[in-house]
């Protein structure tokens, strides 16, 4: 069952992933790879908790905006529980690989029961788990291999960790092929906050992050509009605990880097 249903993932991929030079994508060339990415979006294995997790996190979206294809390395920076990893997961296909990474204190204090229980699941057996630090999350071997990494709200979570974001964002560089690149989604805070409101609010000042990402020798590419929200007044916390009605509607910012 587990290698039919990522078969079928990769199938429906697979037209976009030819390496043969052609023109821009047409429209119908974009609203197929659209298609594409619901279709691993509603894929009938997928859990319940996940599913009610979709309207506010967008995750063909963010399949999209990454531009995972079958057959990439990618990896997700603090996985936590594996939401995306899944979803990355899918995309890549049975011939790809997906590396989730986790510090410590996040699998002590919530992620360690879900995680484990993600990682049994079929579709999740091309996921590498790596137990490591922010600071250093990928093992020397994985340097120049990566087609993508996702930072998939937790940037923020950086201060209170006391993770040194310029050692992080270094190895995210280190571990990227040339023309990789390097996914950022967060909440946005107030203009001028930095990362003061990353453990109070949840949230990170956007300019910070290109500042940093792009000090460590990243080129920025695109940001995409689909999780802006111009109606939050992002003076309340973000955090799933604490939002309650208004998880998933907080103001984010989502940025594409490249390695030159």
């Amino acid at each position: 069952m587990r290698n039919a249903l990522m078969a079928a993932s990769f199938l429906v991929l697979a037209g976009c992933s030819h390496s043969t030079p052609t023109a821009p994508a047409s429209s119908t060339q974009t609203q197929a790879a659209a298609v594409s990415a619901q279709a691993l979006v509603d894929a009938p294995d997928r859990t319940e908790a996940d599913r009610k997790l979709d309207a506010g996190r967008h995750p063909a979206a963010l399949l999209e905006f990454v531009g995972v294809k079958p057959g990439m390395h990618v990896a997700e920076l603090m996985a936590g529980g594996g939401y995306t990893t899944e979803l990355l997961a899918r995309a890549v296909g049975p011939e790809g690989k997906v590396y989730g990474e986790n510090p410590k204190v996040v699998l002590e204090r919530f992620a360690e029961k879900p995680w484990q229980e993600r990682l049994a699941r079929p579709m999740n057996q091309n996921v590498v788990r790596l137990d490591r630090e922010l600071d250093a999350p990928f093992p020397p071997e994985l340097n120049g291999t990566l087609d993508a990494v996702v930072s998939h709200i937790i940037y923020h979570d950086t201060g209170w960790l006391g993770v040194d974001r310029a050692k992080m964002n270094a190895a995210v560089f280190q571990a990227l092929k040339p023309g990789g690149v390097y996914v950022i989604l967060d909440s946005s805070a107030k203009a001028g906050t930095g990362i003061t409101e990353g453990q109070t609010l949840h949230r990170i000042d956007e300019q910070l992050v290109r500042d940093e990402v792009q000090a460590a020798g990243f080129q920025f590419q695109e940001e995409s509009k689909t999780w802006r929200n111009p109606e939050d007044t992002r003076d309340w916390s973000s955090s799933p605990g604490a939002a309650g009605e208004r998880r998933g509607t907080s103001d984010r910012f989502a940025f594409k880097f490249v390695k030159p």
